[in-house]
């Protein structure tokens, strides 16, 4: 009997081992198709490794995300709301729910899942990006860049966050200086996202407008504190631009000011970004820095005869570039302060 017992429960060892095999395979060919542009044969399969194993909580969501891209809202959400009532509901299930509500276009839905996924995950940087998308597709821009200044806070390292107040800076009149900071940020954390070149250049036009300007003026009606020192800095090296807004003369204008700033407001004011221009100033190659934030998106042929010309250089910055990680740390979000 014992014998009969323990076969019996190696034959369902074996049996659950091989479901387990199966529906990761099932799941793998899924995403295959979801790749693939085939939603109904990924949904198929997902319907199938769903019957098959009813409590695999990934198989839900691979589906719930299956029926969003086959734009099936309402059946994602049926999907997904089990899992999003449950204690297994992690971030990416409330991220899902919230995108399938705004799919269907039912906002307030889509905040209260926010929400509450906030209030479990109050250090998840997503959750706050897209809220704050859900909000200004409300017309409520004032919460929505409240709800990214706060997902920077709190998840200084997720970059989606500084993506979206770059730009709802750059629609103020009064922004550039924000757009200017938060986009050569994110263009720094996601060097590689094709979001990247267009930030670039939305951040050497803000550079463009803000030196059009009267920047003596502006620090002096500044509010803030922090924009109030980095526009009288600016201010200092203003008469650069007379030879005209390049990647060179940027160069230099950052290269004055990063210098400038470190003796009289980093103790106060330190800032990862401008800390991070010193040590490429250390290292000799914040010429090629600025190349590769500006050049290409000023003037592309100008930039090859430029990289061409200062090969070794541009070559060390790019082994440095492509080697490390750029972080912020937490505690220097300053757009947020008075």
């Amino acid at each position: 009997m014992k014998k009969i017992f323990t076969a019996g429960l190696f034959l369902m060892s074996s049996l659950m081992a091989f479901s387990q095999e199966d529906i990761a395979t099932m799941r793998e060919n899924a995403r295959k198709f979801m790749l693939a542009g085939d939603m109904e044969n990924a949904v198929m399969v997902l319907n199938k490794a769903a019957q098959t194993d009813k409590n695999n909580l990934d198989v839900q969501k691979d589906l719930a995300l299956a029926y969003y891209y086959k734009k099936e809202y309402a059946k994602g959400l049926e999907v997904i709301k089990p899992i999003l009532e449950s204690d297994s509901a992690d971030v990416s299930t409330y991220q899902l729910a919230g995108t399938l509500y705004r799919g269907t276009d039912n906002g307030k839905e889509a905040e209260k899942v926010y929400k509450d996924g906030i209030a479990k995950f109050p250090k998840a940087g997503p959750l706050y990006s897209e809220y704050g998308e859900v909000l200004e597709v409300m017309k409520n821009g004032a919460a929505a860049i409240a709800m990214w200044e706060k997902g920077m806070e709190l998840a200084p390292s997720y970059a989606d966050n500084y993506y979206n107040a770059s730009i709802y800076y750059y629609k103020r009149p009064d922004g550039k200086l924000w757009a200017i900071l938060y986009g050569e940020i994110y263009a720094n954390m996601q060097s590689l996202n094709p979001k990247s070149n267009n930030i670039k250049k939305m951040v050497l036009d803000s550079y463009k407008e803000l030196f059009s300007s009267d920047l003596s003026k502006a620090a002096s009606s500044a509010k803030n504190p922090f924009e109030k020192a980095v526009l009288e800095t600016f201010a200092r090296q203003s008469g650069i631009t007379a030879q005209g807004l390049t990647p060179e003369t940027l160069a230099m204008i950052r290269t004055r000011f990063v210098l400038d700033w470190m003796n009289n407001y980093d103790k106060q004011y330190p800032y990862k970004l401008f800390q991070y221009h010193q040590q490429l100033m250390k290292d000799g190659i914040f010429d090629s820095y600025n190349q590769w934030m500006f050049g290409p998106v000023a003037s592309q042929s100008n930039f090859e005869s430029w990289a061409a010309a200062h090969k070794d250089e541009y070559d060390k910055f790019t082994a440095f570039h492509t080697s490390r990680i750029f972080k912020m740390p937490a505690g220097q979000v300053y757009s947020n302060r008075k």
